[in-house]
């Protein structure tokens, strides 16, 4: 017997609200402003409610999940360049949350907003996310030679930042480099 739509609503609904924080730290990431994030959860939770049933049948939904939220940044990037806000770094943040125990997180943040999109997603994704190279470029949408292109190259760039350069190199991006 199928499932009942209430109970693949209830299921959608514990399954985001699950993932909720995780999406809206890598967005944060992406986007590099507390509220756009927040809309690119949103976005990103919409797109998946509607496509629910092969979401959940997937090996992995928060994966199938996290690249609609990749997807829609991207095409929000293309559509207009986002504004530099690098102000709006948050008050709080998980105790998992590595990179939010720097000092710097401010200037890391800051320095993060200045790569280019392709760059700070693989940074984001290979480095805070911690995601192998293949799980990045599903992701993505592109071959694992690019994201280790483009996250070499963003790391490149960011240890040429001023105020970065005193930072050891697992201090920058949340443990690994």
């Amino acid at each position: 017997m199928g499932v009942t739509k209430s109970e693949r609503d209830d299921e959608f609904q514990a399954f985001i609200v699950a993932v909720w924080p995780r999406l809206v730290r890598t967005a944060y990431l992406l986007a590099g402003e507390q509220y756009a994030a927040e809309d690119l959860v949103q976005s990103a939770a919409e797109k998946a409610c509607a496509a629910w049933t092969k979401v959940r049948k997937a090996d992995d939904p928060y994966a199938y999940v996290r690249r609609i939220l990749v997807n829609q940044h991207a095409r929000r990037w293309r559509r207009r360049p986002p504004e530099l806000l690098v102000d709006a770094v948050p008050d709080a943040a998980g105790v998992e949350d590595g990179f939010a125990r720097s000092d710097q997180r401010g200037a890391l943040l800051a320095a993060l907003t200045t790569l280019p999109a392709r760059q700070r997603e693989a940074v984001v994704l290979r480095h805070w996310e911690d995601l192998s190279d293949s799980q990045a470029a599903a992701a993505m949408g592109c071959s694992t030679g690019a994201v280790r292109s483009h996250a070499a190259k963003g790391i490149a760039r960011l240890r040429q930042i001023t105020e970065l350069v005193g930072l050891k190199d697992t201090e920058h991006i949340g443990g690994t480099v």
